[in-house]
C-alpha cells in the first residue's frame, strides 16, 4: 500500500517542504530510504522499526521504501523519523491517513518516545506560512512552536499516543500560544560599577546607538573586559522580530532551553583566542551556526584579539561587512544573519605596558609582530577604536554615582528612535548600514564640518572605507545630538575614533 505525509527540512534558517512517501507491502524484510538522506536519516530504518515494535505495531516481514520528495534535495537531521513512521504505519494501514493541512516533525527512541528536535521554530513558522493547520512534534519541544501563531500545536510523548489519536481513541488538546515576559535589563552587570571612564562610556553609547563595532585598547585592569560585559545590556530592548530571528538561529543550532525557549534579551558571546574560523563563522559537514551569528542583535566580544589566529580574524571581514554569513558546501549554500556587533580588546602589546606609567619589556620588533597579527582590512571594518587608561586611586574611590546602564540606554533608545524615523521604508536599521550610496542623503554636513573633513581626509590620506565609516559615526553623534545636520564637533568625534591605528599600526 502507499501512503504519504508532510514534513520539513532545513537549510540554515530556511525550511523546505518535504513529502514522505511510504510504499509498503508484505515478504522478505526490507526498509529503505530514499531522496537523498545524510547518515541520520539512513539510520532513521534502525530507530523507526525498533520503535514500532516497542509501540506494539509489527514490522515482522515488512517491505517498504520510503521516499523523501523532493529526491534531489540534500536533507538532513534526524527530524524525518517521525513523520517516516507515521507514512509507514499509515501505509500497513495500522493508523488512518492524517488529514492533507497536517505536518509532522519530531526525532524518535526506540522506545517509541518522541526526542527533541532542532529547528522546531523555523520550520513551524513555515509551515503556518504555507497554510498547514496543525503540526504535531516532540512534547518537550511544544513551547518553541507555540510561538508561532494561526498553527494548532500538537505535543506528541510517544507514537502509541499518537497513532490513538489519528484513530479517533484519544484526545489531545492543542498547545496555548506561548507567550514570553521580557526579561529584565537590569542585572548585576551595570555601568554604574564601571568607576571613571568618562570618555570610554561616551564611545560605548556612539557605537551603541549607531550598533558599529569597537575596539578598546589598553594596560591589562584598566577595565575593558568590564565594559565589554556591560555593552549588551545598554542596547535597546529587543523588536518581536529580532528575537524571533535569533531565537531561530538558537534552535537550529540546538541550544535553547526547553523551558523558556524564546531569547528576550540581547546576546552577549565572549569568544575565546583558541576558536577557530568555523568556530566563529560557522561551518561544518552540516553547516551550523557560528559565534557571529549566535550573537545576532547583540553583541560578540572577542578578548585580546592579537591572541586569535590571523587567518581566523581574516574570516570575520565578509560577514563585518556583509551582516551575513554564507556557507558553501557542494550541496549547496546555507546563509545565517550575523547583525552583529563586534566589540574587541586587546593590550597594547605582548607585556601590555606600552604606553602606560609602567615601563614596557617588549622590543620594538615583538610590538610590531604583536599588532601585526590584525590586518588594516579588519581594522577598516571597526567604526570606534578608542584608548582605555588606566583608572587612579581618586576615580576608584569616587562616592558620587557613575550613570546607571539605564540612564545610559535611555539615550541610546532616543537616538534610534531618530534613526528609525529617518530610515523607514527602507531596509537599513542603523547608522552602520548606511550604504555609501545614501551617505550623501543621510549625512547632511553644515559648511563648517564639510571644510573640517576635507582638510582631515587630505592631511591623513584616509581611504574611501574610512570616509565612508567617519561619516556613519558623526551622523550617530548627531543624533545623540538631537541635530539632523552633522556639525563639525559630530567629525572631530568620529575622526578621533579613527586614529590609533596611525599610532599603533603605522
Amino acid at each position: 500500500m502507499f501512503a504519504k505525509v508532510n514534513t520539513f527540512g532545513l537549510t540554515g534558517l530556511s525550511a523546505f517542504s518535504v513529502t514522505v512517501e511510504s510504499s509498503t507491502e508484505k515478504g522478505t524484510p526490507d526498509f529503505r530510504i530514499t531522496g537523498l538522506g545524510d547518515a541520520s536519516i539512513q539510520e532513521s530504518r534502525q530507530r523507526v522499526l525498533a520503535a514500532m515494535e516497542n509501540s506494539g505495531f509489527s514490522s515482522d516481514k515488512l517491505r517498504a521504501v520510503v521516499n523523501l520528495y523532493p529526491a534531489d534535495v540534500k536533507k538532513s537531521g534526524s527530524s524525518y523519523d517521525l513523520p517516516i513512521l507515521v507514512s509507514v504505519l499509515t501505509a500497513l494501514g495500522d493508523v488512518p491517513p492524517p488529514k492533507e493541512t497536517d505536518v509532522f516533525i519530531g526525532e524518535l527512541s526506540l522506545s517509541g518516545d518522541t526526542a527533541g528536535t532542532t529547528g522546531v521554530l523555523p520550520m513551524t513558522a513555515a509551515a503556518k506560512e504555507k497554510g498547514y493547520k496543525r503540526i504535531f512534534l516532540p512534547y518537550i519541544n511544544v513551547r518553541e512552536a507555540a510561538l508561532v501563531r494561526g498553527i494548532e500545536i500538537y505535543g506528541i510523548k510517544n507514537i502509541s499516543e499518537l497513532a490513538g489519536f489519528l484513530a479517533g481513541k484519544t484526545e489531545l488538546t492543542p498547545a496555548e500560544p506561548y507567550i514570553p515576559k521580557a526579561e529584565d535589563y537590569f542585572d548585576a552587570a551595570d555601568f554604574s560599577d564601571v568607576k571613571g571612564q568618562e570618555n570610554i562610556k561616551a564611545a560605548v553609547q556612539t557605537a551603541a546607538a549607531g550598533f558599529h563595532n569597537m575596539l578598546m585598547i589598553g594596560p591589562p585592569g584598566s577595565g575593558k573586559s568590564m565594559i565589554a560585559k556591560r555593552i549588551a545590556g545598554v542596547l535597546p530592548a529587543m523588536t518581536f522580530e529580532e528575537s524571533i530571528e535569533t531565537t531561530s538561529i538558537y534552535s537550529v543550532a540546538g541550544l535553547l532551553d526547553s523551558g523558556s525557549p524564546f531569547i528576550t534579551r540581547r546576546p552577549f558571546r565572549p569568544v575565546s583566542h583558541t576558536a577557530s574560523g568555523v568556530g566563529i563563522v560557522g561551518g561544518g559537514r552540516i553547516p551550523s551556526p557560528g559565534e557571529i551569528s549566535l550573537a545576532n542583535n547583540g553583541v560578540m566580544f572577542l578578548d585580546e584579539l592579537p591572541e586569535f589566529r590571523r587567518d581566523v580574524l581574516e574570516t570575520l571581514r565578509q560577514p563585518l561587512e556583509d551582516r551575513s554569513v554564507v556557507i558553501t558546501r557542494a550541496s549547496g549554500k546555507t546563509a545565517y544573519p550575523c547583525k552583529t556587533m563586534l566589540v574587541a580588546a586587546m593590550n597594547p602589546c605582548p607585556c601590555g605596558n606600552f604606553g602606560s606609567q609602567n615601563a614596557c619589556t617588549c622590543t620594538e620588533g615583538a610590538i610590531s609582530k604583536y599588532l601585526g597579527k590584525i590586518s588594516r582590512p579588519v581594522l577598516d571594518r571597526i567604526d570606534i577604536q578608542i584608548e582605555v587608561s588606566a583608572v587612579n586611586y581618586s576615580q576608584l574611590r569616587e562616592k558620587t554615582g557613575a550613570l546607571s546602564s539605564a540612564e545610559i540606554r535611555e539615550k541610546i533608545e532616543k537616538a534610534r528612535e531618530i534613526q528609525r524615523e529617518r530610515f523607514k521604508g527602507t531596509d537599513i536599521l542603523f547608522n552602520s548600514e548606511i550604504p555609501p550610496s545614501k551617505l550623501t542623503e543621510f549625512c547632511p554636513l553644515d559648511e563648517q564640518a564639510e571644510k573640517f573633513l576635507r582638510g582631515v581626509f587630505d592631511n591623513l590620506g584616509l581611504s574611501a572605507r574610512a570616509y565612508d565609516r567617519i561619516l556613519k559615526v558623526a551622523r550617530t553623534a548627531a543624533d545623540l545630538d538631537g541635530s539632523e545636520a552633522i556639525g563639525k564637533k559630530h567629525i572631530s568625534r568620529a575622526v578621533q575614533y579613527r586614529t590609533l591605528d596611525r599610532k599603533y599600526w603605522k
